[in-house]
């Protein structure tokens, strides 16, 4: 810490260093300086900025449609997708459409959305219980970490890449039919 000085003072002491002279904080009565390289300050803080975002995840949502009278085979089927959506670490949001008098009969809604629940609940948090909103019932669903390791210890040949290599045979298949 060199003291108050005036900036011609500063810059005369920077460019001596072969350094350059930074305004940290403008507003700041006096206004505070560093002498230091601009190159590297430059550098360390886009480095900084880089490690920042490899540490922040994004989550997704992915969602799964179903009406309420979705047979076994087909129910099974979106569940899978649900569970490789949990364990690559997206949410999945199931929704479910009644259609006509299907309103009538929102009972069979709620055991649909309970069977979804069993289906995941060894990877999975419920983080919205069932809701009607209009013609729709939503359910919302998180990855349990801690869940997640477990089923991993469990099932160590079910690693990530073979999620993703399955959901690359399953796209394959869909185009060749």
């Amino acid at each position: 810490m060199l003291g108050v000085m005036t900036v011609p003072e500063a810059l005369r002491i920077a460019e001596d260093r072969g350094l350059d002279l930074l305004e940290i904080a403008p507003t700041a009565s006096p206004p505070t300086c560093k002498i230091m390289d601009y190159g590297k300050w430059k550098y360390e803080n886009k480095k900084k900025a880089t490690a920042a975002r490899k540490k922040q995840t994004v989550v997704t949502i992915k969602e799964i449609q179903m009406r309420p009278r979705t047979d076994q085979h087909d129910f099974e089927t979106k569940m899978n997708h649900a569970r490789r959506f949990l364990l690559e670490g997206d949410k999945v949001k199931v929704s479910l459409r009644f259609m006509g008098r299907e309103m009538a009969h929102q009972e069979l809604g709620m055991e649909v959305m309970q069977k979804c629940i069993a289906f995941v609940n060894d990877l999975a948090m419920v983080e919205s219980q069932p809701k009607m909103e209009g013609k729709n019932m939503f359910l919302m669903l998180g990855p349990d970490p801690l869940k997640i390791k477990e089923y991993q210890k469990l099932h160590p040949n079910k690693s990530k890449q073979d999620t993703k290599e399955l959901a690359e045979l399953e796209e394959i298949e869909e185009e060749e039919e």
